[in-house]
């Protein structure tokens, strides 16, 4: 029996168990709705025009054991009013769930929960929408309902209700995918701490996360538990897990988006790395590391003692074999040793030595130190490394960004990655981040109040194990030859290095609609490597939304990097260059339509904004550029645009409120555009206008078609949207001015959402 076959044989064996305590679905207008109808999953938490009933918090426990997920929500509930409260919940599940277990505190013998199949669900959605006008709930249509049994939460009291259900999971290739039903709206407020437990009769390749952050809990080869990381507890939408499964050094899978008006669309590569140390075909390449540190008068004090710790902690991490050197560099030019040594108990010992007799003085001869860093020639067969660090702007020799980005370029003929680490906020980061970028590396940044040791032992962690380095990504046609046409614009453009256990996210464009054929290839230990990957472009759809979405995050990025690049001559760039309006334009352009802003453009979304008005938008947003990512070169306020950078370049997971950090490091969140699946929604006027009708005037609402929230014909619309996985688009809060097979519609909520109670009938 193979593996498949292996899975639907115990998922079969647990739902003959189980089949005594489940109950079949039943009509929903057999008995009379609580006074409150609770929804977790909604921003709203109870359908009642008084609402002294609220979700407090969530707890989710997904245990996914082979391809069966066993899904525990812990649910609290808290009544703020002076009486008891009537209540039930409602719960989105996923088509074959199954409940194992329902119970609610104080809960008597038989606590009950039935399974509402779909069109029953249908009826359920179409009674609380026509006599409540509630929108919140018409993210779910079209999924099975769980609704409960009535209980009681006592005056000023608290309820705890648990819901266990299991389903089988989707699987795509090597990919297992995992979704737990929540509202994309912004206006979520209330934190869900959810965890995920994976085991696997396979070696699990590597975790992902769409829509929210993760951090690792337990890392094992065929075991591993994460959670949502604490910031991300309270971002919106179905949180959406995908694991692969390892085959090889190199496991990959494909999610496809098609662009409606292009004959392709967007994609997005997931691959996963590992090395088995017990298998000589997957050995990693040896490093050959250089250490670059400032010992200006500017690091005396605490961080040149940082410093030297992080440089001893990066040593030991070093395995034994590998080479090594260290440059130490103020106004001259010092080396541990002319070139590369390898490291064993008398190199180490002896670098030690070295660098404990490091002292702060002088200045900063910046472009001397980084020539002398890529000069010497590498070791062969190994993967030469830079971690270098500065705490300030150069101040002996040559200054010129200009200059020194150029030296850097023309220096590295031996292709050294270089990670560079500005101290402090008196760093030129434009410059730092640009060295890095070049050399499939990135540039780090260190706040006063931070760790130098933390931070560049951090990245240095990262760096273990290389399994493929000077990746190349390309397609191929049908007969096997490379196909330079399908797939264009991959962000990154220039594929970074592959460590062991790296997550590699990798974003494009491709046309056509046949399957796509992917090689990638490299240089690996045991010399150049090349993988083979067959991906389907058909199985995409609303679901994989997130995909254009996150490719223009980057693109909007690699967009930025080239206007910030016009910086680096002074007075490269005017308000009338047409290369700068040319870029502006195009990121205005991909920021109105996938609802993706940054702090150049936040300013879309303020109310009384002109979506319209595209020559007031260019120019105020040129003027934005100019200031900061053309003027602004050091200091905190550049900093921060480096840091938001960053992220944006390398972003692989939603953020749902456009969140950055301002001039002074503060977070700043954006709540006036709402993005939902493929759609963005911008609120005016006291209703959203969907994106694509962004450019209509004032008055143009006045020739939309009139639907009213709650009509025959309104559920008819949401059941057509559901049906293509768009419902998310009539689910937003008040009037909704959207787009419907190329028609403007205005969804009309007459006085908005003034709830009532269900009647009794219902």
């Amino acid at each position: 029996m193979n593996h498949s076959a292996k899975v639907m044989a115990a998922f079969l064996t647990l739902m003959l168990i189980m089949k005594g305590s489940l109950l079949s679905a039943q009509n929903p207008n057999t008995r009379a709705w609580a006074a409150n109808v609770i929804m977790p999953q909604c921003y709203r938490s109870s359908v009642a025009s008084v609402q002294p009933l609220r979700v407090t918090n969530v707890r989710a426990r997904v245990r996914i054991v082979e391809q069966v997920a066993t899904t525990t929500l812990d649910i609290e509930l808290k009544n703020s009013g002076n009486q008891r409260e009537m209540a039930e919940f409602l719960l989105p599940v996923p088509d074959g769930a199954a409940i194992r277990g329902f119970t609610f505190q104080g809960s008597g013998a038989e606590p009950t929960a039935e399974l509402l199949t779909k069109d029953n669900a249908r009826a359920t959605f179409e009674a609380i929408v026509k006599r409540l006008k509630d929108p919140a709930l018409l993210e779910f249509a079209g999924y099975n309902l769980v609704r409960t049994s009535v209980f009681p939460v006592e005056p000023n009291g608290e309820q705890q209700v648990r819901l266990t259900y299991e389903h089988l999971l989707n699987v795509d290739g090597d990919r297992i995918d995992y979704e737990l039903p929540r509202s994309q709206s912004v206006a979520l407020d209330t934190p869900w701490d959810v965890e995920v437990e994976i085991r696997s009769s396979l070696r699990i390749n590597t975790v992902y996360s769409p829509s929210h952050q993760l951090e690792i809990v337990a890392q094992g080869k065929k075991h591993q538990i994460v959670r949502i990381a604490e910031h991300s507890r309270l971002d919106p939408g179905v949180f959406a897990l995908s694991y692969l499964l390892q085959r090889g050094a190199v496991t990959a899978s494909l999610f496809a988006y098609p662009d409606a008006d292009q004959a392709g669309g967007y994609f997005l590569l997931l691959a996963g790395t590992s090395v088995d140390d017990s298998s000589p075909q997957q050995r990693s390449i040896d490093r050959e590391l250089t250490l670059v540190i400032d010992h200006s008068g500017s690091m005396r004090g605490e961080k040149i003692e940082q410093a030297k710790n992080a440089a001893v902690s990066v040593l030991e991490g070093l395995n034994d074999g590998e080479s090594f050197n260290v440059i130490v560099y103020n106004d001259s030019v010092e080396s541990f040793a002319t070139a590369a040594v390898q490291k064993d108990k008398e190199t180490l010992a002896a670098a030690k030595q070295f660098v404990s007799g490091i002292r702060a003085n002088g200045g900063t001869n910046l472009h001397a130190a980084l020539v002398e860093s890529l000069r010497p020639r590498p070791l062969r067969n190994s993967l030469p490394i830079v971690l270098f660090l500065t705490d300030g702007l150069p101040t002996v020799g040559v200054k010129s960004e200009h200059a020194i980005r150029n030296a850097a370029s023309e220096a590295n003929v031996y292709s050294r990655r270089v990670f560079t680490f500005g101290v402090g906020y008196d760093v030129n980061t434009p410059l730092l981040d640009k060295i890095s970028l070049n050399t499939r590396a990135f540039a780090t940044f260190v706040l006063p109040n931070e760790d130098i040791e933390m931070k560049v032992s951090r990245v240095f962690r990262g760096l273990d194990g290389p399994v493929l380095s000077s990746p190349v990504l390309q397609s191929l046609g049908a007969d096997g030859e490379p196909d330079a046409g399908r797939i264009s614009e991959l962000l990154p453009h220039q594929l970074p290095d592959l460590y062991s256990g790296d997550q590699l996210v990798l974003l494009g464009r491709y046309t056509g609609t046949a399957p796509l054929h992917f090689t990638l290839s490299g240089a690996h230990a045991d010399g150049r490597k090349q993988f083979q990957f067959d991906f389907n472009t058909t199985n995409g759809g609303a679901k994989n939304a997130f995909v254009g979405r996150l490719w223009a995050t980057r693109k909007i990025a690699a967009l930025t990097d080239a206007i910030r690049d016009m910086g680096a001559v002074a007075d490269s760039a005017k308000k009338e260059d047409p290369k700068l309006k040319e870029l502006t334009d195009e990121i205005i352009r991909l920021s109105t339509e996938f609802g993706v802003l940054t702090e150049y453009t936040s300013f879309l979304a303020t109310e009384g904004t002109d979506l319209a008005a595209k020559e007031e938008l260019l120019e105020q947003t040129v003027s934005n550029y100019q200031l900061r990512a053309i003027g602004t070169r050091t200091g905190i306020a550049s900093v921060n645009q480096d840091i938001n950078n960053t992220a944006l370049r390398a972003m692989a997971c939603a953020n749902p409120r456009n969140c950055y950090l301002d001039a002074n490091l503060n977070r700043v969140a954006v709540t006036n555009v709402q993005q939902a699946t493929s759609n963005a929604f911008y609120r005016r006027g006291g209703r959203w206008v969907d994106s694509r009708l962004a450019d209509h005037k004032e008055d143009d609402p006045a020739t939309a078609r009139v639907i009213e929230f709650g009509s025959t014909e309104f559920v008819e619309l949401a059941w057509k949207l559901a049906q293509q996985g768009l419902q998310t688009n009539i689910s937003l809060d008040g009037d909704i001015l959207l787009e419907v097979d190329g028609e403007p519609v205005l969804i009309k909520h007459n006085g908005g959402n003034q709830l009532s109670p269900p009647p009794a009938d219902q």
